[in-house]
């Protein structure tokens, strides 16, 4: 995999990789920057949060679940010194569908955290996660309930 940036100027650069796509870099106005694109570390919550999406959607479609709506969030603490790295991390998955099984919620976190994500595989060596779920009902019309609510915890081995 190969990844490049190229200054455009002040602080903003465009970030590309091999799909060819671009992204646009930026940096506070408070540091000299211009507040036009992503910060690095933005970057790389949201593909800790793309990766671990991808895999658990993915599973749940093999399992046939009937989902209607999904979402990661990845919340981050970063240190207060420099280089104000991730500290600490919680993922939460939102689920919403019709008669979604939490089981098969368990099982795919429990597959991407330790066997498909490299994203989580790499962080996860040095920043401490927290997985949660939540499970919503979808009731039409719109409407969700909140069916379940939990935390992803490792077997012991």
């Amino acid at each position: 995999m190969n990844a490049t940036v190229a200054w455009r100027r002040g602080l903003s650069f465009t970030g590309k990789a091999d799909t060819g796509f671009e992204v646009p870099l930026g940096a506070d106005p408070e540091v000299g920057g211009a507040n036009d694109g992503f910060r690095p570390l933005e970057l790389m919550a949201v593909s800790l949060a793309g990766c671990t999406a991808m895999d658990v959607i993915s599973i749940l479609t093999k399992k046939k679940q009937e989902v209607t709506a999904f979402e990661v969030k990845v919340h981050a603490e970063q240190a207060e010194e420099f280089p104000k790295v991730f500290t600490q991390a919680v993922i939460t998955y939102l689920v919403t569908g019709h008669a979604v099984d939490e089981a098969a919620v368990l099982r795919a976190i429990e597959l991407t955290a330790t066997k498909y994500c490299p994203a989580q595989a790499m962080l996860g060596k040095v920043v401490p996660m927290e997985l949660v779920y939540e499970i919503y009902e979808d009731e039409g019309s719109g409407k969700t309930r909140l069916a379940k609510r939990g935390k992803y915890q490792p077997q012991s081995v």
